[in-house]
């Protein structure tokens, strides 16, 4: 009986340990289950966008990437989210998900704020009527906005979201000069010709147009307010062709009946500033103005090279004038 006994204890044992190793096998295999489901590899072949809208919640944003292919289940996704991840809140934007990113990782990007950065570039020098058609053109702004005042806008590369109104970045153009303006205007030098911000903005876009030589600015800045200091007209070109054009290139040589116009740009006409801005300036430009060589510099005219050579005389420049007629005769330009 003690045998039969001892017998039958070892079976109920026997089938315990089987029982207890299916449970250990099973609870197991669901953690190997969840956690693959959430750190594994994702179904999205190549990255994705998902756009999180404003005041979106967590399910909403996994409905959207469900549907975008970067998730294979809302349900699951919130499921391992709530078991697994942080509490920290999702941020709206719009955002890459890699290829093949996991649950966890998707949830981690969403919580960061590193949205995709788009930029629209405003080269410097443009003038008002580009900076309107490069953000009309841009597809991803929404909303129209006005053709900006001109100078009022800061030359840079400035970052939006997708859906964002073009008149939010235009907002941001225009308040970037605006404090630019204002930091150099405090530091400006005793040398300066130019009596007020405005007039800063006006000359620099002078500059800004009359050499694409960082070095030179200075220097052109120099023969400008030379020119206006002892009463001669500036005589710059990029100022009679601005009513014409607005800017935008002439695509021919100035006529003669230009030169003579009166009005309130060009500056063969009149002395003085021009009455407004014919570009939009960058930073250094509005600098060159407000510290400009210390130079007595009044004509410059092309090197033939891509830059420009300064003379303090008619006679010298003159003579610079014949040396690029020169080198133009030898190219076969003229």
């Amino acid at each position: 009986m003690a045998r039969k006994r001892r017998r039958r204890s070892s079976s109920r044992l026997g089938r315990l340990f089987i029982v207890l190793g299916i449970a250990i096998a099973l609870v197991g295999g669901a953690i190997v289950y969840m956690t693959r489901g959430w750190t594994g590899p994702g179904p999205n072949e190549a990255p994705v966008t998902v756009v999180v809208q404003k005041g979106s919640s967590l399910a909403a944003a996994a409905r959207s990437l469900e549907k975008a292919g970067a998730i294979r289940s809302t349900t699951n996704f919130l499921k391992f989210a709530r078991w697994f991840g942080s509490d920290d809140p999702i941020r709206a934007g719009e955002y890459e998900v890699p290829a093949r990113a996991s649950g966890a990782d998707i949830l981690k990007l969403l919580q960061s704020g590193k949205t995709v950065q788009r930029l629209v570039t405003i080269p410097e020098g443009m003038p008002a009527i580009l900076v309107h058609e490069k953000l009309m053109a841009e597809p991803l702004l929404t909303g129209p906005v006005a053709v900006p005042a001109e100078g009022s806008v800061l030359p840079d590369s400035y970052s939006f979201e997708r859906g964002e109104p073009r008149a939010a970045v235009l907002k941001r153009m225009q308040a970037a000069m605006s404090e630019t303006v204002d930091t150099l205007w405090k530091a400006r030098k005793p040398a300066t010709i130019v009596k007020s911000k405005k007039d800063a903005v006006i000359l620099a876009s002078i500059v800004e147009k009359e050499t694409g030589v960082p070095s030179e600015r200075r220097m052109v800045a120099a023969v400008y307010s030379n020119r206006i200091r002892t009463g001669m007209r500036l005589q710059a070109d990029p100022t009679t062709i601005y009513p014409i054009t607005k800017g935008k290139p002439l695509g021919r040589r100035i006529r003669r009946s230009e030169l003579d116009a009166i009005n309130g740009y060009n500056t063969y006409a009149i002395a003085g500033l021009p009455e407004g801005p014919i570009a939009n300036p960058g930073r250094e430009s509005i600098a060159a103005v407000l510290d400009p060589a210390p130079s007595n510099a009044l004509y410059f005219v092309a090197d033939g090279k891509g830059g420009h050579v300064f003379a303090e005389t008619l006679g010298q420049h003159q003579a610079n004038v014949q040396r690029y007629y020169a080198i133009r005769r030898a190219r076969g330009e003229m």
